[in-house]
């Protein structure tokens, strides 16, 4: 610490070497040696993997393609599912037909032949020229016993039939 001191008052001589810098801060020399030492490692790991990439490249060109998978294949069984399409847009060309033969056609729901599927299209016409089933505007719950969540939260409350409004509709 006493070599460090350095006081104001005291005039710095910049002809004396000593006073110029540190030299004990920084190693140069090992900070040299340090920085040719990685470059050197860098230019020797780049050529390494580029001996390591021809090696392979030249081994992968020469090698005769491998001559068995080593699964053992049973052409009597298929793999398990789910498998690979062979052929994707046949398949989809197919899968569609069959759709639209579903959608398009005539057939009966059940075993008894009492349902009938219609096609779309006819299903719709008739939707539309009966209208879908609704219930009477003025027709009671049919059950009685309905319970209900309240606004407060604090759980289920008995409603008479036909709602909570009910009893001041009667009176």
């Amino acid at each position: 610490m006493a070599d460090n001191d350095h006081r104001i008052d005291r005039p710095v001589d910049l002809t004396d070497p000593t006073q110029r810098h540190e030299a004990r801060d920084v190693n140069i020399w090992a900070v040299t040696k340090f920085g040719i030492g990685l470059i050197l490692t860098t230019i020797a790991s780049i050529f390494l993997v580029l001996g390591v990439f021809r090696y392979f490249e030249t081994h992968e060109i020469t090698a005769p393609p491998p001559t068995g998978t080593g699964v053992n294949v049973d052409a009597r069984r298929l793999p398990p599912e789910p498998r690979l399409l062979e052929n994707e847009p046949e398949n989809l060309q197919r899968m569609r037909s069959a759709e639209d033969q579903v959608l398009n056609s005539y057939a009966w729901a059940d075993d008894k032949h009492t349902l009938v599927k219609l096609p779309i299209d006819r299903a719709i016409e008739l939707l539309a020229q009966r209208g879908l089933p609704s219930r009477p505007a003025n027709a009671a719950p049919a059950a009685s016993n309905v319970t209900l969540p309240t606004a407060s939260g604090l759980g289920p409350k008995m409603q008479q039939p036909g709602g909570p409004l009910a009893e001041s509709q009667g009176k």
